[in-house]
């Protein structure tokens, strides 16, 4: 699933009305979610989050922006914060599906737009900065929006997109990529403050000042402090005390969990507290986190038990909040505090029927779900196989040759379910959305025209998911092929099995594929999906036979 972040920061926290004008823009974008609207009266500056596909996003922040400049005046703006502009800042954050390149064009396609349409100066920082000194978000606020005027003067300062030219109404707008910032906090068994600053010294990226022995600052010729630096990079932290648990914190940002996730942190904030005789009680999350960086925690402690971590996401999840004691002061319910689970995809899942009723569904006489659901599921059924099969020959002394394969192919396996499981829902919404073309009015040669797009758009849909779920069997039938050959022999029937179920989920596709080709006008895309269609089916029934030979010979 393909979902980005964004947090714009509107020049208004005061005015209620004008608020809820900006927050509609984005609640009434199709594939939008709003997760978070936050005012503040001193700042007089609101922070809003909202989450949903690339393209949404990208259409509810050009709608929030128009309207900011609509309703806001910022020659009459006061407030505590730095600001620039009506919307003074917008970045896309990538979550899940999309890379940072992926979001850097977002926020050039965004700026374009806002400039061109709204005549908004817009420049780009962070990760879609165009020029080293605008990376840093203070730079380009430098004098604010009074000082605007001057700066926009100054070619070194000309816009990114736009004119130089100063908009006394909207200002000027930041839009920008920058990774998500997980809010943490680590609980000390102790009250002082001083005690968690000090571990947090060590473990932040810019460290402490260099103290000489007496506790003097050490200097350098410039006079400025020399400074040791801490343990972690892309993390800053401090330590507090908290009135509301009675304990002190190390309060931490993870500016790129990528680089430094919270676990590793975590467990190093372990080490740091009981050398001055403290104990880490536990953890709390402040605001969302992306499912990826639980996962990885959860990962790294099954590994560190010697299991094997391929397991399913909500095992890793629990795994995860337990080791990092995430509800040590208040209740952890990943629900609620995993950004993804903030986004539904699929309103009603067929993932959330049961057995008898997913084959009660299948049964009747509604044409979907039907056989490209039915072939995805054989694929996650095939993953789920081959997964336990590997889990089964962890720690099995007889096959300590190959633990290292088996994990891999666990957690290959435990990713390549997930992927199938999503195209049980994506098949029947494809077909929908097929059916739905076809109702399209076609009363007037523009209106024909419109459904003949309409139900070409949707074949290519209907056609491109049963293709994924076929290449996807390939590599299903890889995994069952391989743990068959090493994994636990009493086991063996069952990587059999997966095996069948990936032939069938890829024989499945392919059908799926075939059905829809006749009906697509482009030829030039039906003839390269044929083509590859018939050679991944001709490698599925080789690998497919292979595998069966491999079953055979051994369980005679």
């Amino acid at each position: 699933m393909k979902l980005v972040e964004c947090v714009p920061n509107f020049s208004e926290g005061r005015n209620r009305e004008k608020i809820s004008a900006i927050t509609k823009e984005i609640e009434s974008t199709p594939q939008v979610n709003l997760l978070d609207v936050d005012p503040g009266e001193s700042t007089n500056r609101t922070v809003v989050t909202f989450i949903g596909s690339p393209e949404g996003v990208k259409e509810a922040a050009f709608k929030a922006i128009k309207k900011a400049a609509e309703v806001l005046d910022m020659s009459k703006h006061k407030g505590a914060h730095g600001r620039i502009g009506a919307t003074d800042v917008c970045p896309f954050v990538p979550v899940s599906g999309v890379t940072m390149e992926d979001c850097i064009q977002l926020a050039q396609e965004l700026g374009e737009r806002v400039a061109k349409e709204l005549g908004i100066p817009v420049y780009l920082y962070e990760e879609a900065a165009q020029k080293p000194e605008r990376k840093n978000l203070a730079n380009i606020r430098t004098g604010e929006y009074e000082g605007l005027p001057e700066k926009l003067k100054d070619p070194e300062w000309a816009p990114d997109y736009g004119k130089p030219v100063f908009n006394p109404k909207a200002g000027a707008t930041v839009i920008g990529a920058r990774e998500f910032l997980i809010a943490y906090n680590i609980n000390l068994n102790t009250r002082d403050r001083r005690l968690a600053h000090d571990i947090a010294l060590n473990l932040r990226e810019k460290g402490r000042a260099k103290r000489d022995r007496d506790g003097n600052i050490v200097r350098d010729a410039e006079g400025k402090a020399i400074k040791i630096l801490g343990k972690f990079k892309a993390v800053k932290a401090v330590g507090w005390y908290i009135e509301d648990y009675e304990i002190a914190q190390i309060s931490i940002n993870f500016i790129n969990y990528k680089i430094t996730p919270p676990h590793v942190v975590f467990d190093e904030t372990i080490k740091e507290a009981e050398k001055i005789g403290l104990r880490v009680t536990g953890s709390e999350l402040v605001g969302l986190i992306p499912k990826e960086a639980l996962l990885m925690a959860g990962k790294h402690y099954l590994s560190k038990q010697g299991k094997s971590p391929g397991v399913p996401q909500e095992d890793l999840i629990k795994i995860a909040v337990s080791s990092l004691g995430l509800d040590d002061v208040a209740p952890f319910d990943p629900q609620k505090k995993i950004i993804e689970y903030q986004f539904k995809e699929v309103e009603s899942s067929l993932l959330d029927y049961n057995l008898r009723e997913f084959a009660n569904e299948l049964s009747v006489d509604s044409p979907a779900p039907g056989g490209g659901s039915t072939a995805a599921l054989c694929g996650a059924l095939s993953a789920s196989l081959s997964s336990m099969v590997s889990n089964l020959t962890v720690g099995k002394k007889e096959y300590k040759n190959v633990q290292k394969d088996v994990k891999e192919i666990a957690v290959k396996a435990q990713s390549l379910k997930d992927e199938f499981l999503r195209a049980v829902d994506l098949d029947t919404i494809a077909f929908n959305k097929l059916m739905e073309a076809y109702r399209f009015p076609k009363k007037t040669e523009e209106q024909k025209q419109e459904r003949d797009q309409a139900v070409e758009k949707a074949l290519k849909e209907a056609t491109l998911v049963p293709f994924g779920v076929l290449e996807k069997s390939i590599k299903a039938l890889d995994l069952a092929r391989e743990i068959a050959l090493k994994g636990n022999k009493n086991s063996l029937s069952d990587a059999g099995v997966a095996g069948l179920t990936a032939q069938a989920a890829a024989e499945g596709g392919y059908y799926n594929i075939k059905i829809n080709l006749p009906n697509l006008q482009d030829n030039e895309f039906k003839s390269k999906i044929k083509k590859q269609a018939a050679s991944l089916k001709k490698k599925a029934v080789k690998l497919g036979d292979e595998l069966r030979e491999i079953i055979e010979k051994e369980l005679k």
